[in-house]
């Protein structure tokens, strides 16, 4: 008799089990068929990199954006929106070049950007004589009197051999963020690295660098991955001097915003975070990086209100600022979360490209993420697999560090590092419909988290 009830037990929880899924599976479909059929997203990701541009922190273009990003919360629903004031660094690029002398005694301009927050070379010129290493060890063997007065040229190329190609960027972006430090303290001049780039082309691609307490602040700057095959060819046979002249540099702080926005919470009003970054570096458009993030944000909340979704928990759309070259908007976002004593069930952030999502990376304790991949089935035929990774995005670190269970959308990451933070990052380089999957995605999993946390 007891096996008899246990059975029947067993058979009515997954009957029930199967009814929720079969539910859940239903709102699943209409959430993409209204993104994909009716998504604001790609036309919003137009106005914001046609109409406004680049949007480097600190600029009057990232003013507008904000402005723009305001509206469109409301446009898309939420039930309040306001901007959030964060204290940020101010960094200008200016004018600049790159030129090198081989053998014959002639110049040649060289493609190249300074990388972000770099110093300059307040509009003179700098020269000397090029040395070179393949890695981070190859320089630290050198000693300081190979490198007093010259240039260093770190070509560490992208490692190919990575299909994740984050880990190929994390390993790269060593030469990035340190380059200018290293070549200070053993009295270099100025540094050049070759791009974090998973092309093989002649696109250079800045990014943030960071000078050490206590260590000249020289300048630093980025080339192709074509120019740097052709300057380690000449390097082989000759001595070659670089001659670097750039007014880029920090001109202090400025009072600047994030954008929030939120529908308030039915049941109670802890917070579910969706969010990217409004700021872009000052080339290209900032369209993958990160316009597709914030236009998805949006349309999370868009959709929430066209379909009537009733959520039990409040949900915030968050354009954060200045992520590109300090975090501050991140960082700010968290710190008024804590004095607020405000409570916050989830975040998940889209940097990483408006591309096909591919997967949901989840940092967060065992049993809740063991519960999002028990709903792996209900993704799937949106194309979504991997919930493997355990890293979430820097904007949304700080809540993390309070632990907050975070999450980041996983596009597809192939052609991502052909254009990041580069001129080649235009609203062309976007598909809609893959920039829709990715918000559908977005929307799919909040209304799960919503729904049962």
């Amino acid at each position: 008799m007891k096996k008899i009830v246990n059975l029947s037990l067993l058979t009515l929880g997954m009957a029930l089990l199967s009814a929720q899924t079969k539910e859940d599976s239903i709102q699943f479909n209409r959430i993409s068929t209204e993104i994909l059929n009716n998504g604001k997203g790609y036309t919003e990701l137009r106005e914001l990199t046609k109409g406004i541009g680049n949007r480097l922190s600190g600029s009057e273009a990232y003013e507008k954006s904000v402005k723009w990003a305001e509206q469109k919360l409301r446009e898309a629903g939420a039930d309040k929106v306001w901007l959030q004031e964060v204290i940020i660094p101010v960094w200008e690029r200016g004018k600049e070049s790159l030129h090198i002398k081989t053998s014959n005694g002639s110049w040649k301009s060289l493609k190249m950007l300074s990388l972000g927050n770099s110093e300059g070379t307040n509009g003179k010129d700098i020269s000397g004589e090029i040395i070179m290493v393949r890695s981070l060890e190859e320089y630290d063997r050198l000693p300081a009197e190979k490198v007093k007065d010259k240039i260093v040229f770190f070509n560490y190329p992208f490692n190919q051999e990575h299909v994740q190609t984050f880990l190929a960027y994390r390993e790269a972006g060593a030469y990035r963020r340190n380059a200018a430090s290293l070549t200070a303290k053993k009295g270099g001049k100025f540094a050049i690295i070759r791009s974090l780039s998973s092309a093989f082309d002649d696109v250079p691609h800045t990014g943030a660098m960071r000078y050490e307490d206590n260590t000249s602040k020289i300048p630093a700057v980025a080339i192709g991955n074509t120019t740097a095959d052709e300057l380690e060819a000449l390097l082989k046979n000759q001595t070659i001097t670089a001659k670097l002249n750039s007014n880029c540099g920090m001109k202090g702080e400025k009072r600047s915003h994030s954008v929030i926005g939120e529908i308030t919470g039915k049941k109670d009003q802890s917070v579910i975070v969706v969010g990217g970054h409004l700021d872009s570096w000052d080339v290209g458009e900032g369209a993958h990086d990160d316009g597709s993030g914030i236009v998805q944000s949006i349309e999370v909340l868009r959709t929430f209100k066209k379909l009537g979704i009733k959520n039990n928990h409040t949900i915030r759309a968050v354009c954060f600022a200045n992520e590109e070259n300090g975090t501050k908007g991140g960082k700010q976002y968290g710190k008024v979360t804590q004095e607020n004593n405000e409570k916050h069930l989830f975040a998940i952030e889209s940097d990483a490209g408006g591309f096909s999502p591919r997967g949901i990376s989840l940092e967060m304790d065992d049993v809740k993420r063991n519960q999002i991949k028990s709903w792996g089935n209900l993704f799937l035929p949106y194309g979504v697999y991997n919930f493997e990774g355990k890293y979430s995005g820097s904007d949304i670190a700080p809540l993390h560090d309070m632990g907050v269970p975070t999450a980041e959308l996983v596009p597809d990451p192939q052609r991502y590092f052909d254009i990041h933070h580069t001129a080649e990052d235009t609203f062309e380089k976007v598909n809609r419909r893959e920039l829709l999957l990715g918000a559908t995605v977005m929307t799919q999993l909040i209304y799960m988290i919503d729904k049962n946390w």
